[in-house]
């Protein structure tokens, strides 16, 4: 193994309840119902756009203008809410200190949009120093395609096999076994440990530092 690829939410960072928190602000200044923060689980992961599908009430899941007006009022609800209850998991610094202690190259590839993703890593997780961090963009397919993934080796200069992809849901495994990397999962995330299993995990931690266990 010679470097780590990390999910950002549910696997370094428990971003659920500011996302929920959010998009339920947005919807519900648009007149419609809001969702529990459980639901949330499952609705996010696959980038913003897919969220706010997801999320419409079904009679306006097909109006591109409904589409349009909730995710540019989740955009603005998240950009005033996102560090109010947003933390590191128990145990992400233990793993995130021992990796650098080791010389160990980490990066982080989200579906979040990628200047959410770069302001909450400098915020949240700026002690460490990863060496790319990578959001969605324009242009560029979202996980599980592998596209983002194995450009990220290549930077790196490393073999996609030589890395381990650390994640929390069936995207993340799924991104991992397209990329031809190892994948991990997080069962401390969003998602069971049975979805993970499923879509491709060749190892399932329960803590952040069970991940040094394999290095």
């Amino acid at each position: 193994m010679s470097a780590v690829i990390f999910d950002l939410d549910g696997t370094l960072l428990n971003t659920l309840e500011d996302l929920a928190d959010s998009m339920n602000a947005a919807l519900t200044q648009l007149g419609w119902p809001p969702h529990s923060i459980e639901s949330y689980r499952y609705f996010v992961g696959r980038g913003l756009d897919n969220l706010v599908r997801q999320v419409l009430p079904a009679n306006e899941q097909q109006s591109s203008s409904s589409f349009t007006k909730l995710r540019t009022a989740m955009q603005k609800e998240y950009s005033i809410r996102w560090k109010n209850k947003s933390r590191p998991y128990k145990g992400v610094q233990v793993l995130l200190d021992e990796l650098t202690n080791r010389h160990i190259p980490i990066a982080i590839l989200s579906n979040k949009p990628d200047s959410f993703t770069q302001n909450i890593t400098r915020q949240l997780l700026s002690q460490w120093k990863f060496r790319i961090v990578s959001g969605s963009r324009p242009k560029t397919p979202l996980k599980p395609d592998p596209t983002s993934a194995l450009d990220i080796a290549q930077k790196m200069n490393l073999s996609s096999s030589t890395i381990f992809f650390v994640g929390d849901t069936d995207i993340d495994m799924k991104t991992a076994v397209n990329a031809g990397m190892t994948a991990i999962g997080a069962t401390w995330g969003f998602r069971s440990a049975k979805e993970l299993v499923e879509n491709g995990a060749n190892h399932l931690i329960d803590n952040p530092p069970d991940l040094l266990h394999y290095v």
